[in-house]
């Protein structure tokens, strides 16, 4: 029997705490936070779903099996690494991109690091949300 105010407040919650991972994402190239803990904060996410409506529907949220999104990690953190080869520079050299829109109203400033955080980032998606389904079997 799954409680109602555990499925409400999961209801509100999850939408909340994606929105603060991908914040601790994006904030990470050029400040405290990153891959690693945006990845913890959406695995929280979907262990609070699962204890919320059950663990083998966090498959269904994913849309996708967790080791799918592991191996989709590992290659996007690998090519961000030979994008600094491929530029005839050492693996792993941070790339920068920074440029101008709008006459200098909104300046991006993105680079390698960024995809190497997002790779990392759902390598521990995978992971974690992975092991929480599989205990959840036994």
């Amino acid at each position: 029997m799954r409680s109602i105010i555990l499925i409400s407040i999961t209801r509100l919650m999850m939408p909340m705490l994606l929105m603060v991972s991908l914040f601790l994402l994006l904030r990470g190239h050029d400040a405290p936070g990153g891959g690693f803990i945006g990845g913890l904060m959406a695995s929280a996410a979907f262990c609070l779903y699962g204890l919320a409506f059950g663990f083998q529907k966090i498959k269904s949220v994913l849309h996708t099996d967790p080791r799918v999104i592991l191996g989709l990690g590992l290659l996007t953190s690998l090519c961000s690494g030979f994008l600094g080869y491929l530029m005839h520079k050492p693996f792993l050299t941070a790339l920068w991109f920074d440029e101008g829109f709008f006459n200098g109203v909104i300046n991006l400033h993105v680079g390698s690091p960024l995809l190497f955080d997002i790779g990392v980032y759902l390598v521990v998606v995978g992971v974690v949300t992975g092991i929480v389904i599989a205990h959840a079997e036994d």
